[in-house]
């Protein structure tokens, strides 16, 4: 038996005016993955528990099985494990994305707008300079940076007892800076360390070049999602399985890290839109033929697109994972003549009318080659068609084991 999970971050989404009232799932072409729901199941599962914000770290334990309320201990300590860290149990770690501001008339930090949450997407090579510069700007003892990926990055602070809060930047998009940057206790560190990384970076050569070019500038760091070092139960062991996870994110990498998953890398993953997606399908068709019976393939693409307000390139998105990544995947398992199962859910809504991470019920379809359902071109994979097949995990992660038959 092969399996295979599919993750189009954010894909759901709710019913738009300007789509006929339909979401974007329900519009986009996608006849494969529709195929498997017209000969499967489909449903809901909530897979941010309530209570708990709905972060892509939270929602992906639960797609792999984890209860959040169990093993979350922080999104950027996920991340730090994906790119090497070795963090003591006393660590506390940090993402710091590089961030664009809108600078106005008041030349006041606080007053400046959060444009962009990714920077323009920008290059890992080029944000490796700039974070670079902040970590001779404010490293010390205590405190470490590390390059991630594109803009996503790590501080590490060391000892420490942090009382603060933090606020996800790509949750105040166009809003005030100064409204949402941290609070608490511990607040000045960050606060201090976050405005003085404007005047290092706003004249940096990287941005320079990148105005030059009509690109986003990455003015700013933004420090948030403040973690400690998880301890998840081993994938392999808990559902008997030998499996790997293909992403571009650290995030998702880190899970599968401490999961005991092998992970691969793919040349020319982004995280966007314009991610390998034929390079992704073939690594997971690798691993199966050295013998994997499980992958977990986890697509960025449909979230950013969602965060950036891009209706068309969330549907093209969705698209692509169906015709460049699914589509190659399934056409394989076929011809091996093996049984799989495969299951396709969204880690959680990016409803594009808030252009953030949404609590609320995502759509699910599991299929079964041996054990096909007759042939229902109703059952499709988006939410009206979910909804209205009456199945529901209130708990995300028990739709995981009962994929796997636990």
């Amino acid at each position: 038996m092969k399996y295979l999970i599919v993750v189009p971050d954010g894909a759901g989404d709710d019913a738009m005016d300007i789509l006929g009232g339909k979401t974007p799932l329900e519009v986009a072409n996608i006849p494969c993955i529709n195929e498997l729901a017209a000969k499967g199941e489909i449903g809901t599962c909530r897979t941010v528990p309530n209570g708990i914000s709905p972060g892509s770290d939270s929602a992906n334990l639960s797609v792999m099985g984890y209860d959040p309320r169990v093993y979350l201990t922080g999104r950027s300590s996920l991340e730090a494990g994906s790119i090497g860290i070795d963090m003591k149990d006393t660590d506390i770690s940090f993402r710091v994305n590089l961030i664009t501001l809108k600078p106005t008339e008041s030349g006041n930090y606080d007053d400046f707008l959060i444009k962009d949450h990714s920077a323009g997407d920008i290059a890992t090579e080029e944000a490796a300079e700039l974070i670079k510069c902040i970590e001779e700007a404010f490293a010390d003892e205590h405190i470490e940076f590390y390059t991630g990926t594109q803009y996503r990055h790590c501080m590490i602070f060391s000892e420490g007892d942090i009382e603060c809060e933090f606020t996800p930047p790509h949750d105040v998009l166009d809003q005030r800076a100064g409204d949402y940057l941290p609070k608490g206790r511990d607040e000045n560190l960050f606060k201090d360390m976050i405005r003085k990384s404007y005047e290092l970076l706003k004249d940096h050569p990287v941005n320079i070049k990148r105005m030059e070019k009509g690109q986003n500038p990455a003015n700013s760091i933004w420090i948030w999602g403040q973690g400690t070092r998880p301890k998840l139960p081993d994938f392999n062991e808990k559902y008997g399985v030998d499996g790997s996870v293909i992403s571009a994110v650290d995030l998702i990498k880190g899970i599968g890290i401490f999961a005991g998953l092998e992970v691969i890398e793919v040349e020319g993953a982004t995280g966007n839109i314009n991610t390998n997606f034929e390079g992704k399908a073939q690594a997971a068709i690798d691993a199966y033929e050295r013998g994997k019976d499980f992958v977990y393939l986890h697509m960025e693409g449909t979230d950013e697109c969602s965060h950036q307000g891009d209706m068309e390139g969330k549907i093209r998105c969705a698209e692509y994972i169906n015709d460049r990544a699914v589509k190659p995947i399934i056409d394989y398992l076929r011809q091996t003549g093996e049984r799989f199962k495969v299951l396709i859910v969204p880690d959680h809504r990016t409803p594009l009318s808030i252009r953030t991470h949404s609590s609320d019920p995502v759509s699910y379809l599991i299929y079964d080659s041996g054990n096909e359902k007759p042939y229902d071109e109703t059952r499709q994979f988006n939410e009206k068609s979910a909804f209205a097949a009456g199945n529901h995990f209130e708990d995300g992660y028990k739709m995981t084991d009962y994929f796997f038959g636990k």
